[in-house]
């Protein structure tokens, strides 16, 4: 993403790619492996009991190709493949190959326009705040040293919503309300260092990589719209990188009136400021969910980080307060973490964080009290290839 945001971005009409020129496609392989032991000291539900030390990792194989014509247009794909999902015959945990971005795009002066299933302009320009392991309370969680099957499912939730493993994905803060989906993306030349981006999705919730979608389906989103901006430069020695996204996904049906019963909108802001080694930055953002209904609230979610490099290493900080968690009204989180990460090499990286975190909501603890927490401890290391 870095070299995403770094190049000039996003063509402004593919009529440019008309003239026909002669050139040599470069080939590209790589991705990255991110792996921890994990301590953990949790909550559980009744008759549940976690490991307290496991193993967790995230493994990511990338390829495609890229030429740059005649003409001075350049024309690449991308694919990203998950290889650390699925489950095996006899009901554990088995590698698998997961497409997960499969994309082109073309790019030239005038910027760069990305087209099939990758992360929209609202994620790709979004600004994150200094964290203690990226990979765990950065932008997007990677790595999970919590089991929230077991954690949340301890209770239920004000108004009688159970708190179900549908309900267990990463605590973070991505502002990714399209996800994979295909869409179109723009993204404009950095000029001054600003840069803008927009994107559309024709259908958010449909797999139709190879056909043509369903329209006015109950409780799903269809379109979405976004619009980002983003700012990097420098004012009187201090680093700056703000940014802004919006996004708004259209609610096709609600027959039933249940499930998703609005459009789902989400927005975010975010500054990073750099005093020479030190950094500080903080970011809020708000999804509504697509719920307007009894026990529903809009998601909020406010996270300020801190670091620190020195040489070789990076120390870091984060506290991440979020307000009706999974839009369930009422149910509130707290994580606290630090943590060092040294490089080794290049794109290699050894790990180490502490967090802890909370989640409350009336009666959720069954064994009494209106909490349940968790405090983990990761080592690990990251290598990207």
């Amino acid at each position: 993403m870095k070299k995403l945001l770094l190049s000039t971005a996003a063509v402004a009409g593919l009529a440019m790619v008309a003239t026909p020129a002669a050139a040599q496609v470069q080939l590209e392989l790589g991705g990255y492996f991110k792996g921890y032991g994990a301590f953990v000291d949790q909550d559980e539900a009744t008759g549940s009991e976690t490991n307290d030390f496991d193993i967790i990792r995230n493994t990511e194989v990338h390829f495609g190709g890229e030429t740059t014509l005649d003409n001075g247009l350049t024309v690449g794909a991308h694919i990203e493949a998950a290889v650390d999902q699925g489950v095996n015959n006899e009901g554990s945990t088995n590698d698998s190959f997961s497409v997960d971005e499969s994309y082109v795009y073309f790019s030239g002066g005038w910027g760069r326009v990305n087209f099939g299933a990758e992360d929209g302009a609202s994620y790709l320009l979004q600004v994150a705040a200094p964290s203690a392991d990226s990979n765990i309370d950065g932008i997007r969680q990677f790595v999970n040293p919590v089991n929230y099957t077991s954690l949340l499912g301890a209770g239920n939730v004000p108004g009688g919503l159970p708190i179900t493993s549908g309900n267990v994905g990463g605590i973070d803060y991505d502002a990714d309300a399209s996800g994979k989906s295909d869409k179109f993306t723009y993204l404009s030349p950095i000029m001054n260092g600003f840069q803008a981006g927009a994107s559309f999705s024709p259908d958010t919730d449909g797999a139709t990589e190879n056909g043509i979608g369903l329209d006015d389906q109950d409780d799903t989103i269809g379109a979405t719209y976004e619009l980002a901006v983003r700012y990097e430069g420098q004012f009187n020695n201090v680093g700056v990188i703000t940014g802004a996204g919006y996004s708004h996904g259209d609610q096709e049906d609600d027959t039933n009136g249940t499930g998703l019963t609005d459009d789902r909108e989400v927005w975010n802001v975010g500054l990073d400021l750099d005093f020479g080694p030190f950094g500080v930055g903080a970011i809020y953002r708000e999804d509504n969910g697509a719920q307007d209904a009894a026990g529903f609230d809009d998601e909020e979610t406010i996270v300020v980080g801190a670091d620190y490099t020195t040489g070789p290493f990076k120390i870091g900080a984060s506290w991440y307060e979020q307000d009706n968690t999974f839009a369930i009204e009422d149910l509130d989180t707290t994580r606290y973490s630090g943590g060092v990460t040294y490089t080794y090499g290049p794109g290699m990286t050894f790990r180490g964080s502490v967090g802890y975190i909370e989640h409350e909501a009336t009666g959720i603890n069954p064994n009494g009290g209106d909490e349940v927490d968790a405090t983990y401890v990761t080592l690990g290391t990251q290598i990207n290839f």
